[in-house]
Order: structure tokens, then C-alpha cells, then sequence
């Protein structure tokens, strides 16, 4: 009776192993999704902004019709990306060129001075800035889900039901790792 016993507490034992790394895998990949929700969340009033600056500038900016289209067709891309890697991509391209734009802004002086324009610039920066955060806690998230996934013993657990990684936003443009550079000098 005494191996019988033992024999049966070890299956109850790896049995609620078993369950308990499952439910912590289901967690984090929910976490997962979660976190990329969020991003996209914030994605989409990036992309309802857009069309709002462009044509509050579009007037002033009659002879830099080539940057607006760009932006619309970044913009365009943009909201057409599938899964985190072509976002990530389309979403850099997106913001090259909106920093184009808004150094193109800089040198018109009746867009420095318009009210709409700096509401939209603040908002758009704003943003930015929360997008840069959602996606940090993404990537966070996904790594911890990568991991749970990765390690020995939960890999066993993973690879039985099926799980898969969670893809990371990373910078795919070798040019998007450049350091801009920034001349503060008043030479004209």
C-alpha cells in the first residue's frame, strides 16, 4: 500500500504542477494581448490625429506637398499592418515621417504661431509618449511570457498545449538606430 500511496501523491503532485504552469502561461499570454491592445489602442488616436494635422497645415504648406503625402501614405501603411513586427516597421516609417513634418513645420512661421497646430503637435507628442510606454510594457510582458515558455520545466508544459513566443517591437531599420543630429547653432 505504502508505494501504491507514494505513487499516486507523485501523480497528484506533477498533475497540480502541470495545471498551475498551464494557468501561468494562459496568464501571461493574456498579459501579452493585453499589453498589445493597448498599444493599438493608442495607435489608432495616433492615426485619427494624423488627418487632423495634415489638413489644418496643408494650406500653409503648399509647397511641401511631397511631405504631407508622405505622411498619408505612412499613415495609410500604418493602419494596415498586421501583427506586432509589420506594425513595428510601418509604425517607425510612420514616425520618420512625422518628424519630418514637424521640421518642416518649424520653418513656417504662420503653423509656429496657429493654435490648432500646437494643440495637435501636443497631442500628437503626448501621444507619442504613450505609445513609447505601452510598448515598453509590451515588450516587458512578451519577454516574461518568452521566457515562462523557454525554461526547463515549463517548456514541457508550452510545448504539449501549443503555446507560441510572443513577438517583440524592435527596430528592424538599421538608419532608425542613428542618432539624429541636432544643429543649435544660429548660422543662417
Amino acid at each position: 500500500m505504502g508505494p501504491l500511496l507514494i505513487l499516486f501523491i507523485l501523480v497528484i503532485v506533477v498533475v497540480a504542477w502541470a495545471i498551475i504552469k498551464y494557468n501561468g502561461l494562459v496568464t501571461l499570454r493574456n498579459q501579452v494581448s493585453n499589453g498589445w491592445k493597448q498599444i493599438d489602442v493608442q495607435l489608432k488616436r495616433r492615426h485619427d490625429l494624423i488627418p487632423n494635422l495634415v489638413n489644418t497645415i496643408k494650406g500653409a504648406m503648399q509647397f511641401e506637398q511631397e511631405t504631407l503625402q508622405k505622411v498619408i501614405a505612412a499613415r495609410g501603411a500604418a493602419v494596415n499592418a498586421t501583427g506586432v513586427a509589420d506594425a513595428a516597421v510601418k509604425e517607425g516609417a510612420l514616425s520618420g515621417a512625422l518628424g519630418r513634418l514637424f521640421a518642416l513645420a518649424e520653418s513656417y512661421p504662420d503653423l509656429k504661431s496657429n493654435e490648432n497646430v500646437k494643440q495637435l503637435q501636443e497631442e500628437l507628442s503626448s501621444t507619442e509618449n504613450k505609445i513609447g510606454f505601452a510598448r515598453q510594457f509590451y515588450n516587458d510582458i512578451a519577454t516574461k511570457y518568452n521566457i515562462a515558455q523557454q525554461v526547463f520545466p515549463g517548456n514541457l508544459v508550452a510545448g504539449i498545449f501549443g503555446f507560441k513566443p510572443a513577438e517583440l517591437f524592435e527596430i528592424k531599420e538599421a538608419g532608425d538606430r542613428d542618432v539624429p543630429q541636432v544643429d543649435l547653432s544660429l548660422k543662417k
